[in-house]
């Protein structure tokens, strides 16, 4: 994380997150380390649809779809974006070793990722499947794989 950091300041980029299953890992990371305050704009964590909704997406992307896709995770992503005016946006839904009443559909440790590149107006997008047995370390498994991603976009 120490790296990105660096490369996002020397770059003069920005980051926001719109967080679900994930409940602010990501931004928690970020905060870790020194310079977190020039890279992160805002971070917000949507556990519920309604907050998705909310937070501009759209709630005909969740009935299509389902809460669980990387359509939702677009929406994420790019809505943060764009409310925050950041260089990238992150978007993180999926389910972590439960059952969600709300939202039947889906597989169970299944996360779906999408980064947008404001600047360019793209989508990078990615599913993982998750087999810890214990949420903190998918998690963790999820921020590894976002830092990888930006990593390489950097």
């Amino acid at each position: 994380m120490k790296e990105l950091i660096e490369k996002l300041t020397l770059k003069n980029k920005t980051i926001s997150t719109m967080e679900s299953c994930t409940g602010g890992a990501v931004a928690s990371e970020i905060t870790n380390y020194e310079g977190a305050s020039e890279v992160l704009k805002y971070s917000c964590v949507t556990y519920s649809n309604e907050f998705k909704i909310k937070m501009g997406v759209k709630k005909e992307i969740i009935d299509k779809y389902s809460v669980y896709s990387i359509q939702t995770a677009q929406e994420m992503s790019k809505n943060i974006s764009n409310f925050t005016n950041s260089s990238y946006g992150i978007g993180i839904t999926g389910k972590l070793n439960r059952i969600d009443k709300n939202n039947p559909y889906g597989d169970d440790n299944t996360v779906f990722i999408s980064i947008y590149d404001k600047d360019n107006n793209k989508f990078y997008n990615d599913i993982i499947h998750v087999a810890k047995t214990n949420r903190k370390e998918n998690k963790e498994v999820i921020v590894t794989k976002i830092i990888e991603i930006l990593l390489k976009l950097l």
